[in-house]
C-alpha cells in the first residue's frame, strides 16, 4: 500500500514515464511466456532472432499506447477510453509480431500472438485494474456517510467529484430503474428506493443527495415526499443548464428548492410574446431593484431592448442590479441606472421624455401588509398616488404600452396594502378608457418564492437558527411561484393586453403553510417538536394573524373571469369607475392625505369599489386614532400590539 501512496504522490510526467518501463515489460514478460507455454523449452531465451523480435515489437506497442492516449487517462479514474486504448494497443502490438517474424524469417508458431495478446491484456490491463482497486475505484472510505438518489451520469459525475473531498463518502446509491439494483456503479451498490428506511439506519445517515437535476419539479416533488418522513437532510445538484454552460460544478451541491416541493412545472415562455414590447425598444422598470423588478430586468435583457431603463428610489438597490446586469455581458444594451421616486410625476415625465420610453413596467410598491397597515398614508401615496404619476407621465410621453404589477391581495382586500394595489387597478383602468395612445394593463398574482417577503427565506433562517418557526396560523394558505416564472408571465401578459386589462395568473394550487414548514424541516434533516412529540428538533409557534390579513388569498373578483391565448394566463373583467368619477375620489384621498385625516381616509377606501373590508377587527383600532403629526405614531403600534 506504501508503494502505491508513493506511486500517487509522483509528479504526472514521472507516473507516464513509470507507466511506459512498466508497460515495457510486461510486453517482453508476455512475449517470452508465451513461448514458453508454446513451446514449453528454455532454449528459446538463447534464440538470436527472438531477441530481435522483441527489440522491434515493444517499440511499436509502446507507440501505439502513446496514441492511443493511454498515458493521458488517469488511473484512479481509468474508464472505457483507457480499456479501449490498452485492446487496440495490445492487437496492433500482435499484429506487430506477426508481421515482424514474417521480417526476420523465424518460424513463430502460429498461436504464439494468441498467447502472447492474452498475456499482455492481463499485465498491461489487470495491473491498472488492480491498482485502481487498491485505491478504492475512485470512492472514499472516510467521511459522512451519504445516499445519492439518481446512479446516472449525474450521480456518477458526482460520485467522483465527492472522493475528491473529505466531507462525505457515498455509501449507497438509490434509483428507480430496477434494472439497476443490485449492481455495483464506481464502487457503489445501487438500491431500491423502498429500502431507504433501511440505508438511513445502517449508517446513521443524515443527507440524501438529489442526482437528477434534469428531472421535472412534479417528479421531485415525488421524490421529496418519499424522503420527507425519514428526517433526513435533502440537498441537490445545481440544474443541467447549470451545469452544461459551467455556472455551476457536481461539487456546488445545496439545498433543496422550494419549488421542488411545490411540484410545479414552468412552461417555457413563447418568445414573441416575451419580444413583442421589448425587442428593440426602450423599456423602463420602476422599483427595478425589487424582488420582481431586479428580475424583470434580467429576463427584459435577455430580449435585446435598445436601452433599459432602471428607475429606483433606493441608492444600494439601483447600484447592486446596474453591476449585475452591466456583468452580464450584454454590452450591445445600454444600461440606464435613474435614481427617484414614484411620487415625483415631473421627474418621471423628464425621463421618459429624454429616452423616449416606449414600454413600463410599473413595479416599484410597498408590499409588506404589516408595515403598510401601520404606515397607512405613506402606503397610499406610494402605491396609489406613485401609480397615479407614474401612468400620467407615460401618457405625457406617449408610451406605448404601460403594465401594472399587482397582486392578490388586491382582491377583496382586507388590508390597507391590498386596498391600494386595487386602487392602483381602478387608475389604470379608468385611464385606458380615455384618449391618449398609451395602453394600458395590469398582472396580478400571488407570492413569489425567495422575494423579500416570502415565508421561505424566512423559514430558511429559522431553521438555521434551531428555529422555532414561525407560523402567523394553522389554517392559512398562499399561492406561490417562481420569480422567473412569474416576471416572464407578466412580460408575456403585458404583450397580450389590449387597454385596460386585468390579466391573472395561474399560480397552481394554495399551499398551507404549516405543511410548508413541515416539509422544509423534515428535508432539513430535523424532526418537527409538537405535543406527540416532546423530543423533536424544531417548533412550530403560530402567532396570530397579523393586522389585515389573511387566511386565504384570491386571484379573481367574480366569476366573470376568461382565458387568453397562454394556458397561464387568465383575463378578469373587473367593476371600474370612469374616470372623471375616479379623479373625484382621488382628490378627496389626497387631501384627506395631506391633513393626516386616518377616519376620512378610512371612509373613502371603505366607499370605493375596492371591495375593502377589514374583518379581523384590528384595523378598527388603528383607524379610530387620530394621527396629527405622524403617519406611525407610537399610539397606533401600541393599540395593534
Amino acid at each position: 500500500m506504501e508503494v502505491i501512496q508513493f506511486l500517487f504522490s509522483m509528479s504526472r510526467s514521472q507516473k507516464r514515464l513509470f507507466s511506459v518501463c512498466a508497460d515495457t515489460i510486461f510486453l517482453i514478460v508476455s512475449f517470452w511466456l508465451a513461448l514458453l507455454v508454446r513451446l514449453d523449452t528454455i532454449d528459446v531465451f538463447s534464440d538470436y532472432h527472438y531477441r530481435v523480435l522483441v527489440l522491434v515489437v515493444c517499440p511499436v506497442s509502446i507507440l501505439s499506447f502513446i496514441k492511443l492516449g493511454l498515458y493521458r487517462a488517469i488511473l484512479r479514474y481509468m474508464g472505457l477510453q483507457a480499456l479501449t486504448a490498452i485492446l487496440f494497443g495490445v492487437l496492433a502490438s500482435t499484429i506487430t509480431l506477426v508481421i515482424s517474424s514474417y521480417f526476420v524469417q523465424i518460424g513463430l508458431p502460429r498461436t504464439v500472438p494468441i498467447i502472447y495478446m492474452a498475456f499482455a491484456l492481463v499485465l498491461v490491463g489487470g495491473s491498472r485494474a488492480i491498482v485502481r482497486s487498491v485505491v478504492g475505484s475512485g470512492v472514499k472510505r472516510e467521511g459522512e456517510p451519504v445516499i445519492i438518489y439518481g446512479a446516472g451520469v449525474s450521480g456518477r459525475q458526482l460520485v467522483t467529484a465527492l472522493s475528491q473531498s473529505h466531507e462525505y463518502q457515498a455509501f449507497a446509491f438509490v434509483d428507480d430503474d430496477f434494472s439497476l439494483h443490485g449492481t455495483v456503479i464506481q464502487g457503489v451498490h445501487v438500491h431500491s428506493p423502498s429500502i431507504i428506511r433501511k440505508l438511513v439506519t445502517q449508517k446513521s445517515v443524515a443527507k440524501v443527495l438529489l442526482a437528477i437535476p434534469s428531472a421535472s419539479h412534479s417528479r421531485r416533488q415525488q421524490i421529496l415526499l418519499g424522503l420527507e418522513p425519514f428526517a433526513v437532510q435533502v440537498l441537490t445538484l445545481p440544474s443541467m443548464a447549470d451545469l452544461v454552460s459551467g455556472k455551476k460544478l457536481y461539487t456546488d451541491i445545496k439545498e433543496v428548492e422550494v419549488e421542488d416541493l411545490l411540484g410545479r412545472d414552468a412552461i417555457a415562455p413563447r418568445t414573441d410574446l416575451m419580444s413583442s414590447n421589448i425587442k428593440n425598444k426602450v423599456v423602463m422598470i420602476t422599483g427595478a431593484g425589487g424582488s420582481i423588478g431586479s428580475e424583470l430586468c434580467r429576463q427584459i435583457l435577455k430580449h435585446s431592448p435598445k436601452k433599459l431603463v432602471l428607475f429606483e428610489l433606493s441608492e444600494f438597490a439601483l447600484y447592486s442590479i446596474e453591476k449585475e446586469l452591466s456583468s452580464l455581458g450584454s454590452h450591445h444594451v445600454e444600461i440606464i441606472p435613474i435614481m427617484g421616486s414614484v411620487q415625483r410625476k415631473s421627474r418621471l415625465k423628464a425621463v421618459m421624455e429624454s429616452f423616449s420610453v416606449q414600454t413600463v413596467y410599473h413595479a416599484a410598491a410597498y408590499k409588506h401588509v404589516p408595515l403598510v397597515e401601520h404606515n397607512v398614508i405613506e402606503g397610499i401615496r406610494n402605491n396609489v398616488y406613485g401609480t397615479l404619476y407614474t401612468a400620467q407621465a407615460a401618457i405625457a410621453a406617449k408610451v406605448e404600452t404601460f403594465v401594472l404589477i399587482s397582486t392578490d391581495k388586491a382582491v377583496r382586500p382586507t388590508n390597507v396594502m391590498g386596498t391600494t394595489k386595487r386602487m392602483a387597478e381602478l387608475i389604470l383602468q379608468a385611464l385606458s378608457k380615455e384618449s391618449h395612445d398609451t395602453r394600458f394593463c395590469m398582472v396580478r398574482f400571488g407570492n413569489v418564492l425567495g422575494s423579500s417577503g416570502s415565508v421561505v427565506p424566512l423559514f430558511r433562517k429559522q431553521i438555521a437558527q434551531g428555529g422555532p418557526i414561525t407560523v402567523t396560523h394553522p389554517e392559512i394558505t398562499r399561492y406561490f411561484m417562481t420569480i422567473p416564472e412569474a416576471s416572464q408571465l407578466v412580460i408575456q401578459a403585458g404583450a397580450m393586453g389590449k387597454g385596460g386589462d386585468v390579466f391573472v395568473l395561474d399560480m397552481g394550487d394554495s399551499v398551507k403553510i404549516v405543511d410548508l414548514a413541515t416539509k422544509m424541516i423534515h428535508l432539513s434533516g430535523f424532526i418537527v417538536q409538537d405535543n406527540n412529540n416532546p423530543d423533536g428538533d424544531i417548533s412550530i409557534d403560530f402567532t396570530g394573524l397579523r393586522p389585515g390579513e389573511k387566511l386565504y388569498e384570491e386571484l379573481l373578483i367574480g366569476d366573470n373571469v376568461t382565458g387568453t391565448e397562454h394556458e397561464r394566463i387568465m383575463s378578469a373583467h373587473e367593476a371600474m369607475l370612469p374616470w372623471p368619477l375616479l379623479e373625484k375620489v382621488l382628490t378627496k384621498l389626497d387631501t384627506a392625505c395631506h391633513n393626516i385625516d386616518h377616519e376620512e381616509i378610512r371612509s373613502i377606501l371603505l366607499t370605493a369599489p375596492t371591495g375593502f373590508a377589514p374583518s379581523d377587527g384590528i384595523c378598527d383600532l388603528v383607524w379610530a386614532v387620530r394621527n396629527k403629526g405622524n403617519d406611525n405614531k407610537s399610539s397606533i403600534v401600541t393599540l395593534v400590539s
